[in-house]
C-alpha cells in the first residue's frame, strides 16, 4: 500500500514577480503544506519560488523540494533557505521539464516570463493537470487554446480546491 504524498509544482516568475504574485504564492505554499502535499518549485531564492517555499515551511510536517538549474557548489545562496531537499541538475533551463514531470499537478502563479511559459507548455505536453492562478488573460487564452482541461483559479482557496479535485481524479 502506497502512502506517497502528492506533489504539487508551483511555477512563476523569479526576480520579476509582482508583489501580488509573491503574496499569493506564499499563501499557496502554506495551503499546499497544510493539506499534506509536497511542494515542488524551481528552488531559487526569488519571486514565486521563494514565496511558495516560505509559506510551505511554516506548516509542521512540510516537505519542500527545489529543482535547481545549477550543479550545486556548496554555496546555498543559489537556493531558497526553506528547501528541505535541493536537487541540483546542472541542466540550466532544461530542468523545467523535470519540474513539471515530477509534479502530479502544476500551478502557474501570477504568470511570468518565458521560463514559466515553458513549464506550463511542458505540463500540457506531459499530460500534467495545469491550473492557472491569477494569470493575465493572454496566458489563459493561449494555454486554453493549446489543450482542453486547463483550469483557472482567481484565488488561493479556489486553486487548492481544484488541486484536490484533480488529485482525486488521478
Amino acid at each position: 500500500m502506497s502512502s506517497r504524498r502528492p506533489v504539487v509544482g508551483v511555477m512563476g516568475a523569479g526576480d520579476g514577480a509582482s508583489a501580488e504574485a509573491v503574496v499569493m504564492a506564499e499563501e499557496l505554499g502554506e495551503c499546499i503544506s497544510a493539506r499534506g502535499w509536497v511542494l515542488l518549485t524551481g528552488g531559487r531564492p526569488a519571486g514565486v519560488m521563494a514565496a511558495a517555499s516560505r509559506g510551505a515551511a511554516r506548516v509542521e510536517g512540510h516537505l519542500v523540494v527545489g529543482v535547481l538549474p545549477d550543479e550545486g557548489s556548496g554555496d546555498h545562496r543559489q537556493n531558497t533557505a526553506d528547501l528541505d531537499l535541493a536537487l541540483f541538475t546542472g541542466m540550466g533551463k532544461a530542468r523545467n521539464v523535470i519540474n513539471v514531470l515530477s509534479a502530479d499537478v502544476v500551478v502557474v502563479c501570477g504568470g511570468g516570463g518565458p521560463g514559466t511559459a515553458s513549464e506550463a507548455a511542458h505540463a500540457l505536453n506531459g499530460g500534467r493537470p495545469l491550473i492557472l492562478l491569477a494569470v493575465p488573460p493572454v496566458w489563459h487564452d493561449f494555454f486554453c487554446s493549446l489543450a482542453a482541461g486547463v483550469e483557472r483559479a482567481s484565488d488561493v482557496q479556489g486553486c487548492c480546491r481544484l488541486i484536490e479535485a484533480l488529485l482525486t481524479k488521478a
